[in-house]
């Protein structure tokens, strides 16, 4: 922000830069306190196409500018988070779409149902990147500079400075010089002699940390843009003792980045479920909370990998080549045998994996019987049946909702119905639903769609001699999450060093140390000490006391006994 101030006479402007009127050289003693980008005002009337570019190309590369786009991003980033996104919920997008006809169509014209890969959150996420880089090359070779040149000489008038202190000593100059010298080097101040003065300088770890700062956010930023391009993530529900392979047609569901190949960059490793085992809070206010909740997993790495056993846990995966497995969930999956009119057996005791509703695993989904049925009158159907799963089921009368997650007393409810499930349509179809499109609800002797409950062991015979279902007992399932997320190494390397980065450039202080040492009329040396810092503040004054406290002592003798006089210059702000 460009604007006028005035500095009262004899005092010294925050940014180093000389009052008008005051000695130049304590302007350069104050200079490069910071590598922040001088701002010029454009010639505008003077101003061509390249003095345009140059002026644009100053505005992208402030940091106000960067700071604008970072804001930017943040906001461009809320939609995602509160519109359905098509990359991870290609249902909902549609059921928003169906149910908001003015939104809908809008949303799409905007990107808004994939933010992350529109076109306007493509520009600002680029133009960010720029931003940092053309910002931090130029302050970062201005660093560099300056860690290679040493601390300018001090101003002829140190009395001008914000923090000054005088005192005079019966010891030599040189020696005054020598012992400031060494001190100033012990409190781990870049200092030299430049002619009758000692000049030091502190805090440069100030602008390694803004700069240090900036360059984990370009990290950051690559490391996200990477991760976004490259990264797969899929879900598969498996049953004990069945298995999985990292093949693209083995997963219910994949995602993934714009450049990953499935083809190429699929990590190979197969692995079973041998045994998922969950123990749960019996009692108390967390009944019902997990107390073990673990999959027992046997895994090969590659094609012809050895196997090896490994127990997943929450927030414990199983970690393949850069590939982490997760177990996400678990639920039941009831095993039914299921005989024609005839009474052939055309499901041999099949488990069927249900969906969990709630925290006590109550669970529905649908158990279908595509072939080998054939009804009482020798016709080819198929048959179809919406389940519902109680773990522990509370009795007779109560309600039709699991009261504990373990499998204490177990109950199915099946409703049944025939014909034509839609299956080979020709396009996919939800395998925990029934599409009643083409089918008939079988008939109790009230008329009304036949259903029943059932234990283990027992069977529910269909309507008019149509067959049999027997329930045989209960297999559990695992569903496990497999994620590559490539460079998250580095966005945590990134995250680090960019607080640790911001930590140093907020509290750490640059400043300069001036100590000058003289002959004064009467053969007596005077000895001065000043202090500036890039913005006032006491650290300064106070370091300088102790400086000078410390210098005191062994450079005076009992013929001087003048003691050290700090004061602080106070600095005015700009007028407003």
């Amino acid at each position: 922000m460009s604007g006028t101030s005035k500095t009262a006479p004899g005092k010294t402007p925050a940014n180093g830069a000389p009052a008008p009127g005051e000695d130049q050289d304590l302007g350069a003693a104050g200079s490069q306190l910071t590598t922040a980008p001088k701002e010029e005002t454009p010639n505008l009337p003077s101003l061509g196409v390249i003095g345009w570019a140059r002026w644009f190309w100053r505005q992208l590369t402030s940091m106000r500018v960067a700071l604008l786009l970072l804001l930017l991003l943040s906001l461009g980033a809320i939609p995602g988070s509160l519109i359905p996104q098509e990359g991870v919920d290609a249902m909902k997008v549609e059921e928003f779409r169906g149910k908001h006809d003015v939104l809908g169509p809008l949303y799409d014209k905007l990107g808004l149902f994939h933010v992350y890969s529109s076109v306007w959150f493509s520009a600002i996420y680029i133009l960010l990147f720029v931003s940092l880089i053309g910002c931090i090359v130029p302050r970062t070779w201005q660093f560099v500079g300056q860690l290679r040149g040493r601390p300018p000489g001090a101003p002829r008038r140190l009395s001008r400075l914000p923090a000054y202190t005088t005192w005079r000593t019966g010891a030599e100059p040189e020696e005054v010089r020598h012992a400031a010298l060494k001190l100033l080097r012990k409190r781990r101040f870049r200092a030299h002699v430049v002619g009758d003065a000692v000049a030091a300088e502190k805090g440069y770890l100030r602008e390694a940390g803004n700069l240090a700062f900036h360059v984990a956010l370009i990290v950051m930023l690559i490391a996200f843009a990477w991760g976004q391009l490259f990264k797969y993530e899929g879900n598969k529900l498996i049953l004990e003792g069945d298995g999985f392979s990292n093949t693209l047609t083995q997963y219910d569901d994949f995602k993934s980045g714009n450049l990953f190949d499935p083809d190429h960059d699929l990590t190979p490793f197969s692995f079973s479920l041998k045994d998922f085992h969950g123990t749960y809070e019996a009692t108390g206010p967390n009944r019902g909370t997990p107390r073990v909740y673990e999959a027992q997993v046997t895994y090969s790495e590659g094609a012809y990998g050895d196997e090896k056993s490994k127990v997943i846990e929450v927030n414990k995966p199983l970690e393949i080549d850069g590939s982490k497995v997760y177990l996400t969930a678990h639920g039941y999956a009831p095993i039914l045998t299921v005989k024609d009119a005839k009474g052939n057996v055309v499901m041999d005791k099949e488990a069927t994996a249900l969906l969990p509703l709630d925290s006590n695993v109550t669970s529905s989904g649908a158990v279908m019987v595509r072939d080998g049925y054939r009804n009482a009158k020798g016709e080819k159907e198929q048959l179809g049946f919406n389940a519902f799963f109680l773990p522990t089921y509370g009795g007779e009368g109560s309600t039709m909702l699991s009261t504990f997650p373990a499998l204490l007393n177990p109950m199915l409810a099946l409703s049944a119905y025939h014909g034509d499930l839609g299956v080979d349509a020709g396009f996919a179809k939800s395998i925990y639903q029934l599409d009643k499109t083409n089918l008939e609800e079988f008939k109790d002797s009230d008329g009304e769609l036949f259903k029943k409950q059932l234990k283990i062991g027992e069977t529910m015979t269909l309507p008019n001699g149509a067959g049999t279902v027997t329930f045989d007992g209960v297999q559990e399932w695992a569903n496990f999450q497999v994620t590559r997320q490539p460079a998250s190494g580095w966005a945590l390397a990134g995250s680090v060093a960019a607080i640790l980065g911001l930590a140093g450039s907020l509290f750490i202080q640059r400043r300069r140390v001036w100590v000058r040492a003289v002959k004064g009329d009467d053969g007596v040396t005077v000895v001065e000490m000043a202090g500036l810092g890039r913005s006032e503040s006491a650290k300064v004054p106070e370091e300088l006391g102790d400086l000078a406290a410390v210098l005191y002592e062994p450079t005076n003798d009992d013929d001087t006994p003048d003691s050290p006089d700090t004061h602080v210059v106070p600095a005015e702000g700009p007028e407003k």
